[in-house]
């Protein structure tokens, strides 16, 4: 969750499978229950995806239930007789859920039903109790374009250089055709949160509500027309389907156009050039507060800690870190005949400095740099004999397009959709407009460790590897409400996805057979505790801004000197002036703080689910003595899904051992 736009073709051939009408969990016990919890599950997970028609479409719902289909022309229906009717079915299913006593279950089916009530708790409380329905402006903004770039992201390929079918395309411009309908919703709601006090935090006004909205307007109005014109193949529908397309993709311009003008209107004064916002709207709402952190934290992510606890206990872990990226830099230090200071801060500082002066001089030779580090850590990965690697397997870097800049802190990855044969996943790295500060971010040495989490061993093959065992990853344990990726979204997920995401950046420097010092360069390494470390600080920062112990300016003064070394406040516009390593680091630092301050627990998932993959590792490695085999551990978690480790422990345990 990090960022720069990257492309990943996904394309090992002979990895997928065919996906069957419903999902079926593979279990050597089956519990006298699992068959009725089996009609109920599969029945919620159609439905669940037919109320969340980008979910749809990012997961491919059309390859697991053929009745999917017309879905992927739609969007979410947030009109408040919608919501009311689906709060409605929620508590109902939640109630068939309840009356399958788990004790009649196999252990996989008892940890599905665990789930499901779970996802159901949080969507009926985030309507009901947080009302944040009346809020939630980045879904609002962002999820039009998400289903409509996902849907152009699992398109079928029908030349070299087209993708999708007539039908495909069609169902792009009834989708677009909804989008006007789809802010109309959201400005009712978005009124009622105008009446009760319930409004968007100030930053998110600014930066979703009038950015991301013009920058959505633009690439309605010029961008998707010209990818259609150049994407829809040739032949007797083509010259019909570009119109269509391009004439419900100029009417989506304009929605976003007069819901930019809602906005500015209702929280603004002065002019769309320079807007000020009304003094009612200033003040930061962003804080979930404690009782919903400590809620979410056992809900969500089936956490047993509470936030005061998590807060106390991280800056030890942080300074642990801290201590190894000193140790290190000095190590290069010597190495590299440098004269470092003697405080230790400014010692890494120097070092990291030194390291910066090897960088890209622009944004494409930057993309080409992640290019040759994906086929570095790909031709490690075969070699290592850590994964069975297929030979066609390819990792590829494309740049964030400007309407996921504001959500796209750096690198992010965007799987193929799972449920289909067709698509690619995204690893989006977001350019830096070609600044010079920005790009020394990116040197050589920096770029090992980011290819790693969000490629491979990372996401991309993650995702790959549950795309090829999907068969036996039941469908409850796909699913996230809401756009996908926004503050109305579940986060469950993260926890086993970015944990195994953070967890690969650490396996990496490992040693393996023929690697004693594993993949990195020492320089390579020091950017890995570094990243380290800033999943570390994530956890402090995030429950201090959303339980009052930590102010937004503080958490980017934090961030900044902790993580990049970097002395002094980024509030000192002076300064930055001067500085612009400096400048560069509070600009990095402000972005991770605006995405926390959206999405409360989603950043502690980082190293949380890493360290319950290190707990299940070393238990299993304790039981099974020399008969343990980390191919076999990596390949077992990854078959359980995207959901919570808390959740399998001792099921994945259970399946370890019997592999003796």
């Amino acid at each position: 969750m990090k960022r720069l736009f990257l492309l990943l073709a996904l394309a090992a051939a002979g990895c997928v499978t065919q996906q069957p009408a419903s999902n079926t969990m593979n279990n050597n016990q089956q519990g006298s229950g699992d068959q009725a919890f089996k009609t109920i599950h599969d029945r919620y997970v159609v439905e669940f995806l037919k109320r969340n028609p980008t979910v749809n479409t990012y997961l491919g719902g059309a390859g697991l239930d053929p009745s999917l289909r017309e879905t992927d022309g739609q969007l979410r229906d947030y009109s408040p007789q919608a919501l009311q009717a689906e709060d409605q079915w929620l508590a109902d299913t939640q109630k068939a859920f309840e009356g399958v006593d788990p004790n009649t279950l196999s252990p996989a089916r008892k940890v599905d039903r665990e789930v499901a009530l779970a996802q159901i708790s949080f969507q009926l409380h985030l309507h009901k109790q947080r009302r944040y329905q009346e809020r939630s402006l980045d879904s609002y903004t962002d999820e039009p374009f998400r289903a409509i770039d996902w849907q152009l992201q699992g398109m079928t390929q029908t030349g070299a250089d087209t993708y999708g079918t007539p039908e495909e395309w069609a169902q792009v411009a009834h989708r677009l055709g909804e989008i006007l309908h789809y802010f109309e919703n959201a400005q009712t709601q978005l009124q009622n949160g105008l009446k009760s006090g319930n409004t968007p935090d100030q930053r998110m006004l600014r930066r979703n509500g009038l950015d991301s909205t013009e920058a959505n307007a633009k690439y309605f109005s010029k961008t998707l027309p010209d990818l259609a014109a150049q994407r829809i193949a040739a032949g007797a529908q083509h010259d019909d389907l570009v119109n269509r397309v391009s004439t419900a993709s100029k009417t989506a311009a304009e929605a976003y156009g007069n819901f930019h003008d809602f906005i500015m209107k209702t929280f603004f004064t002065g002019t769309s050039s320079a807007p000020q916002i009304i003094q009612q709207f200033s003040q930061d709402h962003y804080a979930l507060g404690e009782e919903e952190y400590n809620w979410a934290l056992k809900n969500n992510l089936h956490y047993d800690r509470t936030a005061a606890q998590l807060y106390d206990d991280s800056w030890a872990i942080v300074q642990d870190t801290r201590a190894q990226i000193v140790k290190l830099a000095r190590e290069i230090g010597t190495k590299r005949n440098l004269n470092l200071p003697a405080d230790d801060d400014a010692a890494v500082r120097a070092v990291l400095d030194e390291l910066s002066k090897e960088y890209p001089k622009s944004d494409d030779e930057m993309i080409q740099w992640y290019r040759d580090t994906a086929t570095r850590l790909v031709d490690y990965g075969r070699k290592s004999g850590l994964f069975n690697v297929p030979a066609d397997y390819k990792l590829d870097v494309v740049v964030t397009p400007p309407p996921l800049e504001s959500s796209v802190d750096g690198a992010a990855y965007y799987p193929a959709p799972p449920f289909k044969t067709s698509g690619v996943g995204r690893f989006y790295v977001t350019p830096t407009h070609n600044d010079p500060a920005q790009l020394k971010t990116n040197n050589r040495a920096s770029l090992a460790d980011l290819a790693a989490h969000e490629g491979f061993p990372g996401h991309d093959w993650h995702y790959k590897v549950m795309t090829q065992f999907r068969n036996d990853i039941s469908g409850v344990r796909w699913l996230t409400p809401g756009e996908v990726e926004g503050s109305s979204s579940m986060w469950e997920d993260s926890m086993a996805a970015e944990g195994w995401a953070l967890y690969s950046e650490g396996l990496m420097a490992e040693p393996a057979p023929n690697a004693p010092q594993g993949f990195y360069t020492p320089e390579e390494h020091l950017y890995q505790l570094q990243g380290k470390l800033y999943r570390d600080l994530r956890v402090r920062v995030d429950t201090g801004i959303h339980t009052g112990r930590l102010s937004y300016n503080d958490a980017v003064d934090l961030f900044s000197q902790t993580v990049d070394f970097q002395p002094g406040s980024c509030g000192d516009a002076a300064a930055l002036q001067t500085n612009d390593s400096k400048r560069a680091s509070c600009q990095s630092a402000e972005r991770a703080i605006f995405r926390y301050s959206k999405w409360p627990t989603q950043a502690i998932t980082y190293r949380l689910g890493r360290d319950q993959i290190f707990d299940m590792r070393n238990e299993a490695s304790r039981v099974l003595g020399n008969n343990f085999s980390l191919k076999t551990f990596h390949l077992l978690f990854m078959k359980q899904g995207t959901i919570p480790p808390a959740y399998f422990r001792e099921n994945l345990l259970r399946e370890i051992q019997a592999t003796r």
